[in-house]
């Protein structure tokens, strides 16, 4: 419960770092400053995820949400592997399962890092799973470029970031909403924090094969485990 905790009070944050960022030009107004104070303390210790209503993030999915076999992958968009799998292994999974009609493929992050969160609140920003899917390959596309930008630095991080969500579309007022909103990334933490207990995720990527948990795995054993949980 404390590391629940302590991960929410960390993360929301970032609300209040993006806000302090985003005003560096011209200095905050004392109502801006108020309103990032108010974020940067939005976390308190008496709040855990169990009491925060996550019914309203998005599960994003792709394939036919009928079919037999429903595969979940749990990935970070900072995990060198995760990015690794979506290069190569996902385009066949999507390809051969996912346009295909065979399963139904569920996309859950996970956050091990406020960078990692970040890079969520840019992809659920245009609130369409095509769009998500879309950033989601353009962040891990480019992750060994603004996961390192400024050799860590979280204000370049953090540009790196919007550069993606605008290349994606997204106008400057949208992105500058959705990553302030303490409100929206405290939901996913705690989103975050139920699915990985309920499935038993401690590494990404995992997946998850008709309610059975592996880890990562070359894609000849997902593709079998898949073809075994269809009966084919």
């Amino acid at each position: 419960m404390n590391r629940i905790v302590a991960l929410i009070a960390v993360i929301v944050g970032v609300g209040g770092y993006f806000l302090y960022s985003s005003m560096q030009s011209s200095g905050p107004s004392a109502q801006e400053q108020a309103q990032a104070e108010r974020l940067l303390g939005a976390a308190n210790a008496q709040e855990a995820s169990a009491d925060i209503d996550t019914s309203s993030v998005v599960e994003m999915q792709l394939g036919n949400p009928d079919a037999p076999v429903t595969v979940i992958e749990y990935a970070s968009y900072t995990c060198p592997h995760c990015a690794t799998f979506h290069a190569g292994a996902y385009k066949q999974l999507k390809a051969d399962y996912i346009d295909t009609g065979k399963i139904n493929f569920i996309y859950r992050e996970v956050y091990f890092d406020r960078f990692g969160l970040w890079a969520s609140a840019i992809a659920r920003c245009a609130g369409t799973p095509e769009t998500f899917f879309g950033i989601t390959e353009m962040l891990y596309a480019g992750q060994s470029e603004w996961a390192r930008a400024g050799g860590g630095d979280p204000a370049q991080i953090a540009e790196e970031l919007r550069k993606i969500g605008r290349l994606a579309g997204l106008d400057g007022d949208t992105l500058e909403g959705c990553l302030t909103d303490a409100d929206n990334l405290r939901t996913l933490v705690a989103w975050y924090q139920g699915n990985a207990a309920e499935d038993g995720i401690n590494s990404t990527p995992s997946f998850v094969i008709n309610g059975t948990t592996y880890n990562n795995m070359a894609y000849s054993e997902m593709a079998g485990l898949i073809d075994e949980a269809a009966g084919s």
